[in-house]
């Protein structure tokens, strides 16, 4: 009997682009609090510290749902677990642009980071299903690129369209796109190439009984050694991207660099540009040379050489400042090896928890970071305000994201500690 071919690459890219697509949406979600900090910080007289948890509640939610996404992913499979996510983003965005206070400003913003947390891990799930395993660091990359496309829409685009049309419009809006999109998940993404007629790139046959019973799968991958460091080590590569990109960079930059938000938003949205671009030609160059740890560990070495400067040296040129940004963004996407490299030291058919746990490791970062650092720049404050908002000195900053560059100084010894698996899967 003749072999069924692999679905077309077009079709794989469809399937998995609709996930992507949630991905999208969740960073834009994420890093809008950066270019809304006036009109949220006016609006419901928030202090630092109350601007942080506004941005970080996403986080908490986020992070907590990595875990029980992966392991969902691998017991239900990631169609039903997209659509559910994508409509709960949907009710969360709508909740978030009519909230009236700031108890349900932040349920809102916890429900949408709870959902379009599945994003990423049900997009690797299906990634080990519908493109051949060679790819699949250069497929993470894509689905960084994808994300960041979001975050950059929530920079200058964001500012000038809550200009036009008020943050609260925007919003609406958002979440409308959010609802139609959970309606062609449904409709169009299957969990196996086999559901649509093709050959699986998953070699071993499925089973409605999985190896390991949820709580046993999630044991099974905390076993492995790179899973912990990995885990570490994306969180203090990340962190200081979606800290600083996604909320602390706007202010510092047009209190600092004398800069206007809409210009700040720009560059911070280059970094992740940056960083969004790298990330599938250093999975793409790793998978070809079949070698993960010492691109891994020079990345780390980089991103932290490049903050260091970022947050040490005040009064850079801004063209320095802005070429040391997007070069930061470049040794940063590495954290996209992390997620094949960490892949290849569990077993195949827990990918999917997999992922989970090394996903939540890299929004750890963001997490921790953006409210730790508000909690010191308010220890900082000297008391001055403009247009309702607080300023906070040079030396506060600095003060602030020093404890972005300790973990990055953790994960490049972390890093060295990991195991090269030479780009195969180990079982």
């Amino acid at each position: 009997m003749t072999q069924r071919p692999y679905p077309p690459l077009a079709l794989a890219f469809t399937v998995w682009g609709l996930g992507a697509v949630l991905y999208l949406i969740g960073f834009f979600q994420r890093v809008a609090p950066a270019v809304l900090t006036r009109e949220l910080s006016a609006e419901f007289s928030l202090t630092a510290a109350a601007l942080g948890n506004l941005s970080a509640v996403y986080f908490y939610s986020y992070v907590a749902m990595q875990i029980p996404t992966g392991v969902l992913a691998d017991h239900y499979g990631p169609r039903r677990v997209l659509t559910a996510g994508a409509a709960l983003a949907a009710a969360g965005t709508f909740l978030f642009a009519m909230a009236e206070s700031l108890p349900l400003v932040l349920l809102g913003r916890f429900l949408i980071g709870a959902s379009v947390g599945v994003a990423f891990v049900s997009m690797m799930k299906l990634s080990t299903h519908w493109f051949a395993s060679e790819r699949f660091a250069m497929v993470a990359g894509l689905a960084l690129a994808s994300g960041v496309v979001g975050a950059v829409s929530a920079g200058a685009p964001l500012r000038w369209l809550a200009d036009a049309f008020g943050w609260r419009g925007v919003m609406l809006g958002a979440g409308t796109f959010t609802a139609m999109l959970a309606v062609a998940m449904w409709l169009v993404v299957r969990d196996d190439p086999g559901d649509r007629g093709f050959r699986s790139f998953i070699t071993a046959p499925r089973s409605n009984r999985p190896a390991h019973s949820m709580l046993g799968g999630i044991a099974r991958v905390l076993r492995e050694r790179n899973v912990w460091l990995i885990f570490v080590v994306n969180g203090g590569i990340s962190g200081p991207s979606l800290t600083f990109a996604g909320l602390w960079g706007v202010p510092f930059l047009v209190t600092h660099y004398g800069v206007s938000t809409a210009t700040a938003a720009l560059i911070t949205s280059l970094t992740l540009l940056s960083w969004a671009l790298a990330g599938p030609l250093v999975g793409h160059f790793s998978d070809r040379v079949g070698e993960r740890k010492p691109l891994y560990v020079l990345g780390a070495v980089l991103a932290t050489l490049g903050w260091g400067t970022v947050f040490l040296v005040p009064d850079l040129p801004l063209p320095v400042l802005i070429a040391v940004l997007v070069a930061t963004g470049i040794a940063s996407a590495v954290v996209m090896i992390g997620f094949a490299y960490a892949k290849e030291s569990a077993p195949m058919s827990l990918a999917g928890t997999t992922g989970g746990v090394i996903n939540m490791g890299n929004m750890l970062g963001g997490m921790l970071m953006q409210p730790a650092v508000g909690w010191v720049l308010d220890r900082f404050w000297s008391g001055e305000v403009l247009n309702g908002a607080r300023v906070y000195s040079f030396e506060a900053y600095r003060a602030g994201f020093s404890l972005l560059l300790f973990w990055l100084e953790l994960a490049v010894v972390l890093a060295l500690l990991t195991r090269e698996t030479h780009a195969r899967q180990r079982h």
